[in-house]
């Protein structure tokens, strides 16, 4: 049970962060969006390396359906814990939401009105997930820590890309029900999640051509 606990719990930490923190930010920035953007990204890039080490040895850290998708295309876990995480990673994110709205005492149950965009937003979150793909695959296969490295990306991916590098269909479904800062509204969420997918699955098979290359 140690690797389910720890998919919760990472993933509930890592959208409460993304949350309160563009709560936060928001309350103090005094209107100034790039300070708030600023503020959460500070926040999401600190929270994902203690998350990662903390939680890496119990259950490689994902907090990530996508990244789970991809380890078991690699035939690393199989196809029960695939699925179990990536339900575990959807519930520990919900509840990432409603309690970070408990505590800033703001309605615990909102929809996003904030709607992100289409297409491009779709080729945003591509390129957003095919680079955090290849950071944790290519750092894991030069033994480096995948903790910096995919801190480093995400917080980089928040200024690079006009989504903000969600990268996360977990973190992407549990933003549909908040309607603050960090929202995305329930018609972007398509374009969102198959862009992750899509670059997902190319940056698998990069990573597949490369091992074939050596």
């Amino acid at each position: 049970m140690n690797k389910y606990i720890a998919e919760f719990i990472g993933t509930y930490f890592l959208v409460a962060t993304v949350i309160g923190s563009g709560i936060m930010a928001e309350n103090l920035s005094n209107g100034n969006n790039a300070v708030a953007l600023l503020g959460n990204t500070l926040a999401t890039g600190a929270i994902l390396y203690v998350l990662i080490t903390i939680f890496g040895p119990l259950s490689g850290a994902h907090f990530n359906p996508i990244v789970s998708l991809v380890f078991y295309l690699r035939h690393e876990i199989k196809l029960k814990i695939f699925v179990l995480f990536s339900i575990i990673q959807v519930l520990g994110g919900l509840f990432g939401t409603f309690l970070t709205h408990y505590i800033f005492e703001i309605n615990i149950i909102q929809v996003s009105t904030n709607i992100r965009g289409e297409l491009p937003l779709l080729i945003s979150e591509m390129i957003a997930t095919f680079g955090l793909i290849i950071t944790i695959l290519l750092t894991l296969r030069s033994k480096g820590n995948v903790a910096i490295a995919v801190a480093l990306f995400i917080t980089a991916g928040y200024w690079f890309t006009s989504s903000t590098s969600f990268a996360n269909p977990a973190v992407t479904i549990a933003r549909i029900f908040t309607d603050t800062f960090t929202g995305i509204s329930p018609k972007s969420i398509p374009f969102f999640i198959l862009g992750q997918t899509i670059g997902a699955y190319l940056a698998y098979m990069f990573d597949k051509f490369l091992n074939e290359s050596i």
